[in-house]
């Protein structure tokens, strides 16, 4: 066993015990303070996070500025993880390729060289083949660096320093957005129009007590760099830039172009001669990969879940151009339109998360007027960090220049000074009264300086640094002046990035939608007639066009018809078995007529020893009636049958034993239900004293001493009743006089009128 001494201490000695949950949180609460802080959430004054902070300082460092020459990106990333930012070089450069890529920022802050990716979805290439430099708006945001308006802080490794923010005028947490996703919470901001900003700002400078309505007047909501249309109302823009929380819808935009007065011609339908016509998409929503999109379109082609539409063509150049080809020339524009936007990503939503760290780095979602308030006071505070600097400045400066001119006034005596003593400085400082910061300037001073012209010019430049000092003085001093400033330089903002120049020009349009029309699948199924035919043993076939019912129709040997009727096949099909469920079949896929067709079983989950009971074409708002044969039944909406699933929907609830007999559409005009029991008992009463259920077992319609319900229907009183007389003749009888068997509902009944027929049916 080792023996450990001082110079060698025992290691457990250092272990500290602590319980697990308060360790394991204290370490976890520091980890999501640091990616809060300081990885994920943009300061609210300059719009950036660390990582692309420190690329754009980094690039200033190597004087990569907008009229300068490119530089590779391997460099860049090699001294911003080297210098500032001690991450993985492929999140840095990634974070660099976002900066340079005009589909992603609506201002980009980067300006590349060579592959940086595409709208397609397409990576950048790898950075040793890329170039990179600032742009003007990066060089904006940087502004006032060098004249002491922020602080700067050390480096990860305390060989550098970096800014805390950056000090520029531009908008940028606004103008180019930001998304992140911290620790417990997230921040997802779009990109804005600077002059809409600014505007909003102005308004807010000049009326501390502006209201939110009169801010979204001018401010009216995202712009960004992929341009497409916002479609939510007004109202519920407003609403979400109040709260700071919300979700917008995008779509892309149907467009052929602009006309010559610079608008866009929004219906995106492009003629072709002979009545032909195609669909153009001319741009896409935010953050959805062109490629992408055409993929789930050709998808949907493919998987005939849009039939309407026949082919999809990227045409794309530097602009985009998706053509749509319809079916048909009869296709109607809207509901292809309607369905792209429902089906694709040609609709997407964008959630609003105002959440950014404030000045004291403290995240928080904020509304559009806290947050442009709280960056007015970050720029003033800038504005007089600067204006207290240059007064240093022109201080440090008017000293200087005082020693100057008492040196000129008495040049001979300096001159003498100068070349008698060993020790000049002390001599000078007691005789004329100089500090000794103007004693040591004085002493470098140039012999080429000591012309007459030199004093006249150091005068002007005294004069005119004692007005700027005043100005600046006034400036400390007035908050109306520093408002007034701050306006001035906003409007000078403005016109560089006014609504006329091609990089403020609103890409995105804020357009209400139409109400949306109610999306039905069944209107892309093109409607042709077809007879459906169902046999005893539950195949089902449709044939096309419409047939007679009573068609020499082939079955299977000992099958034989059971159901037969006339349908489009936009219609859907209630199959109703005894066990009281329901199902839902399509027209158009059920199997043709040239065979025996299919079971319906193999199209839905149909019990084993259940059997088919009626089948019927769903009619919107359409009512059937329902009965067992114990005589129990209720009213049924149509609307209410429809089953999404294979499983159906159970609608009647059935004892065991007890069967659903009876499924009879109930006309508008009918006001009575007549029934008829195994016991030839006959009652007629009144349709609204049953009850319309969604699901249940209903209610008594006939009672009987023994026996069931044999049959049911519905029909107008003063019609009266009519039944088939039977044999060949085909006539019918009708009973006018229904009086005697008119009675209320859950009667015995009595016998019913003379020729009834037989087996009790009506």
């Amino acid at each position: 066993m080792a023996i450990t001494t001082d110079a060698h201490p025992d290691p457990f000695d250092a272990i500290v015990d602590a319980p697990f949950d308060s360790a394991l949180s204290e370490r976890y609460l520091v980890y999501a303070l640091s990616t809060i802080t300081a990885r994920s959430l943009p300061d609210l004054r300059d719009g950036l996070k660390p990582v692309h902070r420190r690329l754009l300082w980094a690039m200033r460092q190597l004087k990569l500025d907008a009229n300068g020459a490119f530089k590779k990106s391997a460099r860049v990333v090699g001294d911003v993880i080297g210098k500032y930012h001690p991450h993985g070089d492929a999140s840095v450069y990634d974070a660099m390729v976002r900066l340079a890529q005009d589909f992603a920022l609506r201002y980009p802050l980067v300006e590349g060289q060579g592959n940086f990716g595409n709208i397609d979805g397409d990576n950048a290439a790898a950075y040793r083949y890329t170039e990179a430099r600032l742009t003007r708006t990066a060089m904006r945001l940087m502004s006032g660096l060098d004249e002491g308006t922020v602080e700067f802080h050390p480096t990860y490794n305390g060989e550098e320093e970096e800014p805390e923010i950056f000090p520029g005028l531009f908008p940028n947490l606004l103008a180019n957005g930001s998304s992140g996703i911290a620790v417990g919470m997230a921040t997802n901001i779009p990109s804005h129009n600077v002059a809409e900003i600014v505007d909003a700002t102005l308004l807010l400078i000049d009326n501390p007590a502006v209201e939110h309505a009169q801010l979204m007047e001018v401010f009216h909501g995202p712009d960004l760099p992929t341009g497409g249309v916002v479609v939510d109302s007004p109202a519920a823009i407003s609403a979400a830039y109040e709260s700071g929380r919300g979700a917008i819808r995008v779509r892309g935009r149907f467009s052929t172009g602009r006309d010559d007065a610079g608008q866009w011609e929004d219906s995106g339908i492009e003629k072709l001669g002979s009545g032909q016509w195609q669909l153009v998409v001319s741009e896409i929503p935010y953050m959805v990969p062109k490629g992408k999109l055409i993929e789930q379109i050709a998808a949907l082609i493919a998987d005939k879940k849009l039939p309407i539409l026949e082919d999809v063509r990227d045409e794309s150049d530097e602009q985009i151009r998706i053509v749509l080809v319809p079916k048909s020339r009869n296709v109607d524009p809207d509901l292809l339109k309607e369905s792209l936007y429902r089906l694709t990503d040609l609709e997407s939503r964008f959630g609003l998360n105002l959440n950014v760290l404030d000045a004291h780095r403290t995240p928080g979602v904020l509304g559009l007027k806290l947050l442009l308030q709280e960056w007015v006071i970050s720029q003033i505070d800038i504005l007089l960090r600067r204006s207290q600097h240059r007064l240093d400045k022109i201080a440090a400066r008017l000293e200087l220049l005082d020693g100057y001119i008492i040196a000129y006034l008495n040049l001979d005596r300096i001159i003498e000074i100068i070349r008698t003593e060993d020790e000049p400085k002390p001599l000078m400082m007691a005789e004329f009264g100089l500090t000794d910061r103007q004693a040591e300037a004085i002493l470098n001073m140039r012999l080429r300086s000591l012309r007459k012209l030199e004093e006249m010019e150091l005068r002007k430049e005294h004069d005119a640094l004692l007005a700027e000092q005043d100005e600046l003085q006034k400036l400390l001093d007035n908050p109306a002046r520093q408002r007034t400033r701050l306006k001035r330089d906003l409007n000078a903002l403005r016109k560089e990035y006014g609504p006329d120049t091609e990089l403020g020009r609103r890409r995105t349009t804020i357009a209400e939608a139409a109400p949306t029309r109610e999306f039905n699948m069944d209107a892309m199924i093109e409607k042709e007639p077809v007879t459906v035919i169902v046999s005893q043993r539950g195949w089902i076939r449709a044939a096309k066009g419409h047939v007679p019912l009573d068609g020499d129709f082939k079955f299977k040997e000992g099958d034989g018809p059971a159901y037969a009727l006339h349908a489009q096949t936009t219609d859907k099909l209630l199959v109703a078995v005894d066990s009281g469920r329901f199902y839902t079949l399509g027209a158009d896929k059920l199997p043709g007529a040239r065979g025996f067709g299919e079971p319906v079983r193999t199209m839905v989950d149909i019990d084993p020893d259940a059997h088919i009971v009626a089948v019927l074409i769903y009619k919107p708002k359409g009512q059937l009636l329902l009965a067992a044969d114990t005589g129990r039944g209720f009213a049924a909406e149509m609307d209410e049958l429809l089953a999404e699933t294979r499983k159906g929907r159970g609608v009647v609830t059935t004892k065991p034993g007890v069967k659903l007999t009876i499924v009879r559409e109930i006309a508008p005009e009918h006001d009575h239900v007549a029934v008829v029991g195994e016991n030839r008992k006959l009652v007629i009463f009144a349709l609204n004293e049953v009850p319309i259920l969604a699901k249940g077992q209903g209610v008594t319609l006939q009672r009987y001493r023994d026996g069931g319900l044999s049959d049911a229907i519905t029909l107008k009183l003063e019609d009266g009743l009519t039944w088939a007389m039977g044999g060949d003749s085909g006539r019918t009888r009708v009973e006018k006089d229904l009086l005697p068997w008119k009675v209320a509902r859950g009667a015995a009944g009595r016998l019913p009128p003379n020729g009834f027929p037989r087996d009790n049916k009506f």
